[in-house]
């Protein structure tokens, strides 16, 4: 557990020593300022019954972030060492790939939510400022949040995964893009199958980031959500444990 704790201090660290870290943080404080700032003017002249939470989610600055963010802080967790070096020197030292993998998904899932910490001033300053009383409710902020954590653990286990598969950070950026939007296209999918009876239908709605995303923002926690993303992120983390194993193959 020591060992693991030191690897995750490690890759943490690495955000801060360089200054890709701190433009992602700039980024995001920059796209919160500006969507909550938007949405304390549209508070000010208009009132509405909808919680802050959901009136955020249904900008683009949500999906922005995420989609945007998560390929820039995991494309360095195994892509930058590959090509520094350093990963065959981290691997001849008394530790399991799995401790690596859990370590760097870890490291980049406790950045991300670091990024996303500021939404909670922008939250409560929203509420301060703004003429209605009852547009934050703590129940939908705490869901919205869970909901925040799940869709980050997903695409960082992703993110780990495009990064295993190459040297270049860039190349494992695109791809890790590329992955991400996928997934959040199929969403779409179940609008377009919307009234059409089967199966398929039904999948694609079961596998709607955006309609998980919106019941989050509203307050409502689906089981079926929880499990959907939980079994996602465990797959991706298997994958990119197994493509760092398969180092001792091309040997």
């Amino acid at each position: 557990m020591r060992t693991w704790a030191t690897l995750v201090r490690r890759e943490l660290g690495s955000y801060f020593v360089s200054w890709t870290g701190y433009i992602v943080i700039a980024v995001v404080v920059f796209l919160f300022g500006l969507c909550f700032s938007l949405l304390l003017q549209a508070l000010n002249t208009e009132k509405t019954e909808q919680p802050l939470m959901e009136l955020f989610y249904n900008t683009y600055y949500f999906w922005l972030i995420l989609l945007l963010a998560s390929p820039v802080i995991t494309m360095r967790s195994f892509a930058h060492e590959k090509f520094s070096g350093t990963f065959e020197t981290l691997m001849t030292t008394p530790v399991s790939d799995w401790q690596v993998v859990l370590a760097k998904f870890a490291g980049s899932m406790i950045f991300y939510l670091l990024t996303w910490s500021p939404l909670l001033a922008c939250v409560f300053v929203v509420r301060h400022f703004s003429n209605d009383p009852g547009a934050l409710d703590a129940g939908s902020l705490a869901s919205t949040f869970l909901g925040v954590a799940l869709l980050g653990g997903l695409y960082m286990s992703l993110g780990c995964f495009a990064s295993s598969l190459t040297r270049s950070q860039i190349i494992a950026a695109m791809f890790s893009f590329a992955l991400g939007i996928s997934l959040f296209l199929l969403s779409f999918l179940s609008y377009a199958l919307a009234g059409q009876p089967g199966w398929v239908t039904k999948i694609f709605a079961h596998v709607s980031l955006i309609e998980h995303m919106r019941d989050f923002s509203r307050g409502v926690i689906d089981v079926r959500a929880l499990v959907l993303y939980l079994s996602l992120t465990a797959l991706f983390l298997f994958l990119t444990l197994k493509s760092v194993e398969s180092r001792r193959w091309k040997q």
